[in-house]
């Protein structure tokens, strides 16, 4: 029998997952903070929604693109450095989006605010590799998850309120300025953060994998494509659920929202258990595969349409649960397939296929809603599970 210690993360390593969380916690942050003053930008700047869509698209369009050279950098450089520069650049965007009077500036800053929040995943993913032990990374990785869904979960709500008090341009300056700080206090908490190899090691240890490599490598491949293929899953949930659930299930706004809410909630629910499962786990590609079974199976019910509205809301919830426990042990699995010199490579290639995913899915969702096939929207998410699993069974027990 295994003994469960929920407390048994040593202090330094405590403080590490909570300096990195809290980075993760100011990008999820930064990154919605736009959508809510649209309206109010829109009246002031005198431009389309088209046009303020077209920040975000250029935002998530520099932030994907950057994250392969990032996990590049984060090896060469060190992921510390990274992950300030990170910060203080998508930060100090952010104050100058509240500043700069023309929307063409604005388009420049969306993109260097991209650049920085780019560093995340593979600076952060690879502090936490080096610095946490092996039998505590599925929490480590929990509570990074969990940071960035809360930071996604509070976003709106402090730059809805500053921009009611303060107006939107000074939303985002103190938006920025309040990142700013924590940058600060990442810095002055460095150490925390630093990877230090010993140099006996490094001299004995086998030459870093080149980019190149890095790509040819069967196990990477696959799971870029894992990822790819979630994310597709997900931007179809939390991007088109409402508004298939309105016009396919004939649910009113308040429970479709709901519904969408209990998915959320029991997501990060998932992530946290599913932390403490990864750490006491040996097969990790087994969780993953039957959280994605479990989700598809609950997603293909939901979309036969046939079910009360509180089927459909458990059912969604247990989708969001299923696929949150499998997170941790994705990471995991991850980290055990990169070369210990190549962590940032491999997590930036890796988690690149996230942001493909998220770019492809919002078309075929449009067509589907456009052809009014509302239940399909459900059908079409449970798909890429199914395929996800496949890319799992050759994720098995795979090292790079």
């Amino acid at each position: 029998m295994v003994a469960v210690h929920p407390i048994a993360v040593p202090p330094r390593e405590f403080a590490t997952i909570s300096a990195v969380s809290v980075a993760h916690f100011v990008s999820h942050l930064q990154q919605l903070a736009l959508a809510p003053l649209f309206i109010a930008m829109r009246a002031d700047l005198g431009v389309s929604f088209t046009e303020l869509g077209a920040l975000l698209s250029v935002f998530y369009l520099f932030s994907g693109g950057g994250q392969v050279l990032a996990g590049v950098l984060v090896d060469r450089f060190g992921a510390h450095r990274l992950l300030l520069g990170g910060i203080l650049l998508q930060s100090a965007s952010m104050v100058g989006l509240g500043l700069v009077p023309h929307f063409s500036a604005m388009l420049l800053l969306a993109a260097l605010a991209g650049l920085g929040n780019s560093v995340y995943h593979p600076a952060d993913l690879s502090i936490l590799s080096h610095r946490v032990r092996g039998d505590r990374l599925g929490r480590a990785f929990a509570a990074h998850v969990v940071a960035g869904n809360l930071g996604y979960a509070a976003s709106p709500l402090v730059s809805g309120a500053l921009a009611l008090m303060y107006g939107w341009r000074m939303a985002l300056v103190l938006i920025g300025l309040g990142c700013l700080a924590v940058a600060f206090g990442l810095l002055l908490a460095r150490p925390l953060l630093r990877i230090d190899v010993p140099g006996a090691a490094r001299h004995a240890a086998a030459p870093a994998p080149r980019f190149v490599d890095i790509l040819a490598m069967r196990v990477v491949l696959l799971a870029f494509l894992y990822f790819l293929l979630t994310a597709i899953c997900l931007v179809g949930l939390q991007g088109f659920g409402i508004t298939a659930l309105q016009e396919g299930f004939g649910m009113g706004t308040a429970f479709a929202a709901l519904t969408l809410s209990a998915y959320q909630g029991a997501n990060i629910c998932g992530v946290m258990i599913g932390g403490y499962i990864a750490d006491r786990a040996s097969r990790h590609h087994l969780i993953a595969m039957a959280g994605l079974a479990i989700a598809c199976a609950a997603l293909l019910v939901v979309g036969s349409g046939e079910n009360l509205p509180f089927v459909t809301l458990a059912l969604l919830a247990v989708t969001g649960f299923s696929l949150g426990i499998t997170t941790p042990a994705r990471d995991v699995l991850v980290r055990h397939a990169a070369p210990a010199q190549a962590r940032g490579k491999v997590f930036g290639v890796v988690y690149s296929g996230y942001d493909v995913g998220a770019l492809a899915g919002p078309l075929m969702y449009g067509v589907l809603l456009d052809q009014h096939l509302n239940h399909a929207v459900f059908l079409a998410a449970a798909a890429p599970l199914l395929l996800g699993i496949v890319t799992m069974t050759g994720l098995r027990g795979k090292t790079a």
